[in-house]
């Protein structure tokens, strides 16, 4: 094998779950008759069951002692839980109502999805470690957060959705979101205890179903989106601003979460659970909430859209702030805001 199918083989064990997203969605624009809605694949059915066995066995593996062992510092939850619910929205509500003249109202309620979504846990967790911060309270935030967003997350579209021609019933919203995630959710945390020697033994396969689940619905939404002609009704200049402005909104949370960590006198391992926690967006919680609320919606793919690049865009940039976090203990912010930096740095 030379050097040059070595480096690709590389890139694809460290981006294959990406790789796939992207493959999906490519699949859906080429190919929407299949895996749209009423195809052959069956998209709908077989998304929203695996859903509720993805969130069953969420809560069957989630620990009551990892949410414990965190709970003291309540400066810190409050922090986090604040930038996620309170600071993202109100940055996605400035864009979203002054955003009209730049932006279609689809792409426009994309990005305020987007920044009322819940914050990630595995990476979360996974880039406060490796920055060798407060680990506890990232588990305890990054979980709590996913609970909380189950439900503030509808509530929040609600409020924005209003004034689209994408209207929704909150109760609705947060009915849908119950049954398919928090419900199936309750019973894994019932069923927890005989369930755990199977767990142990199949650790690996929570990861593998979850993300088979959201490439499905990535697939199944540009299949609808493409069907539909959503895709052709938006020019390129605006799905690039779209773009641009989820890159925008990762930078200006992390320099806004390291400023008010510091002027609040985090020590050192508190700001980094509190920028990392505080910055990331859930594409594990905020696919399946986007199949519940605009189940059936030809705009889902443009929904979706920012949510996806945001994800990506936070491995890397996170990873290469974790260790500088890390290595040298430096204003994480100011070793990697360079071009040059994210291109050296390779991702774990």
């Amino acid at each position: 094998m030379d050097s040059y199918t070595k480096s690709v083989m590389a890139i694809l064990g460290r981006h294959g779950y990406m790789a796939c997203i992207l493959a999906a969605a490519a699949l859906g624009l080429l190919l929407p008759g299949p895996g749209g809605k009423g195809g052959a694949l069956h998209l709908g059915a077989l998304t929203h069951a695996g859903i509720m066995l993805v969130f069953f066995l969420h809560g069957a593996n989630l620990s009551p002692g990892s949410l414990k062992a965190g709970l003291t510092h309540w400066r810190l939850h409050l922090f986090v839980q604040l930038s996620t619910f309170a600071l993202c929205p109100l940055i996605g509500a400035a864009i979203f109502f002054g955003g009209r003249s730049l932006l279609p109202a689809d792409m426009l309620l994309g990005f305020f999805y987007l920044c009322a979504l819940p914050s990630t846990i595995s990476s979360s967790v996974a880039m406060t470690a490796m920055a060798r911060g407060n680990v506890a309270g990232a588990i305890f935030n990054a979980t709590a957060s996913g609970l909380i967003g189950m439900a503030l997350t509808p509530v929040l579209m609600s409020l924005v959705m209003a004034h689209t021609a994408h209207p929704v019933s909150l109760a609705s919203a947060i009915t849908d979101v119950m049954l398919q995630l928090m419900l199936p959710f309750a019973l894994g945390q019932l069923l927890r205890h005989p369930l755990l020697a199977w767990l142990a033994r199949t650790r690996s396969l929570l990861t593998y179903l979850d993300r088979g689940v959201i490439v499905l619905i990535v697939h199944a939404s540009f299949c609808d989106s493409q069907r539909a002609g959503v895709w052709s009704a938006y020019p390129a200049h605006s799905l690039a601003l779209l773009v641009a402005l989820s890159c925008a909104l990762l930078l200006a949370v992390l320099l806004l979460t390291t400023w008010a960590s510091r002027r609040l006198g985090f020590t050192r391992e508190d700001e980094v659970a509190a920028v990392f926690c505080g910055s990331k967006k859930s594409l594990a919680n905020g696919m399946p909430m986007a199949n519940a609320m605009f189940v059936g919606d030809p705009a889902m793919g443009i929904f979706v859209l920012p949510m996806i690049v945001y994800h990506q865009l936070q491995l890397l940039v996170c990873s290469v702030l974790a260790q500088r976090y890390a290595a040298r203990g430096a204003t994480p912010l100011r070793a990697a805001t360079g071009a040059d930096t994210v291109l050296k740095e390779t991702s774990p």
